[in-house]
């Protein structure tokens, strides 16, 4: 009896172990479904996070978020102006009348250069009063030399002598007064002594280039009445030019006399010039809120011109900063995100704040753990499958 129960009972056991075991593997094979379908109600969930597919894994790269030594550059507008030490704004030496104009605005001139001619009254009254001196120290000189003969034979006293002398004396200081009168109105050494020597009145006078330059601005037309005060030319030397800037207020301790910084021009394709700081106001624009910097640039072809727009690149002091490459950075709705593992292709889309760009890296405000992992290439593929699954 006992021995036909026993294969009774182990038949049931086997039966029941197998009926467990296909229990256990119905079980086994429901928990990959039920882990998938939890990762897919979790991306529905957060429209941030994605996961990505078999194409878009083929552009990802992912790394942990870097922490180097890093040199943050400031772009600040700037401008292209004329060099203030290379400028000259020439006027009129003498009231006048414009009688000639030989210089256009554009056009190069050299030093010594007539810009202008005019006729001025005011300079035929003072050389008329130099020829009256000139004339009065030759009669005073004669008097003197006749005097001291006379004196040596005892013709005249002493007293008579010297107040021929005191003559000679004053004739010579106001003809020395008439000669720098002239000077003043204008007239060269040369004119003065060809004044002397002709006797003959001039009422012309020029108005010259005190510079080897450019003519950038003209104010008078031909007939026009012109006093010393008035600047009837200014001409610039465009062989160097300033760049300026207009640094922040809150970012101005970024900018030191000596600094290298780069300069960019729009209107030449962007093209890279280096520089140095040479001038940092010592004050405010209480307007702006800006330090104006300042940087010398060559211009030996002419191709960069005053007023021309510009940008200085400015860099900071290096220093250890947690980076991002800039090909991680996703853009949206004006703010900077970039995608954080969450798991095995899963990511998630986090905002964060970035600084300036450079050498391809920005740094790091806030937004990521020193710990994160990101995707460092294939953002934008990646991004583009996140906006799909929420139409």
């Amino acid at each position: 009896m006992t021995s036909a129960v026993t294969p009774f009972l182990l038949l049931a056991v086997v039966v029941t172990l197998a009926g467990c075991g296909k229990d256990a593997d119905k079980n086994g094979a429901a928990k990959a479904p039920a882990a998938a379908a939890s990762t897919a109600a979790a991306v529905a969930a957060d429209p941030m996070l994605v996961q990505a597919d078999t194409e878009t894994r083929k552009w990802l790269k992912s790394a942990p978020v870097a922490v180097v030594e890093f040199r943050e550059t400031l772009r600040v507008p700037a401008s292209a102006s004329v060099d203030e030490t290379r400028v000259a704004r020439i006027g009129a030496s003498v009231t006048g009348r414009i009688s000639d104009l030989e210089a256009v605005v554009g056009k190069d001139v050299t030093r010594g250069q007539v810009l202008a001619t005019l006729n001025s009254t005011e300079l035929s009254t003072a050389q008329l009063a130099f020829l009256k001196a000139y004339s009065a120290r030759l009669l005073a000189e004669k008097a003197a030399q006749r005097a001291k003969l006379l004196f040596d034979a005892d013709v005249i006293s002493a007293a008579e002598l010297q107040r021929r002398e005191t003559e000679l004396a004053q004739a010579q200081a106001e003809m020395s007064a008439a000669h720098d009168q002239l000077q003043v109105l204008g007239m060269s050494e040369s004119g003065i002594a060809k004044l002397e020597k002709s006797r003959t009145v001039n009422s012309k006078s020029f108005v010259v280039s005190s510079i080897t330059g450019t003519v950038i601005e003209r104010t008078v037309a031909q007939g026009q009445v012109v006093q010393p005060a008035d600047a009837v030319f200014t001409v610039a030397d465009l062989s160097r030019l300033w760049i300026q800037a207009e640094v922040p207020e809150k970012q101005s301790d970024l900018v030191k006399i000596g600094d290298t910084v780069k300069v960019q021009i729009p209107a030449l394709g962007n093209r890279a010039i280096d520089g140095r700081i040479v001038f940092v106001s010592a004050t405010v624009n209480p307007e702006t809120r800006t330090v104006t910097a300042r940087t010398e640039v060559a211009n030996p072809d002419r191709d960069i011109r005053p007023a021309m727009l510009a940008s200085m690149l400015i860099q900071d002091h290096p220093q250890k900063r947690a980076v991002v490459p800039v090909d991680a950075v996703v853009r949206e709705n004006n703010r900077d995100y970039v995608f954080v593992t969450k798991g095995p292709d899963n990511y998630k889309l986090v905002p964060v704040n970035l600084g300036n760009e450079s050498n391809g890296m920005r740094p790091v405000i806030d937004g990521l753990t020193p710990d994160a992992v990101i995707v460092t290439a294939g953002a934008f593929h990646l991004n583009n499958e996140r906006k799909q699954n929420l139409q």
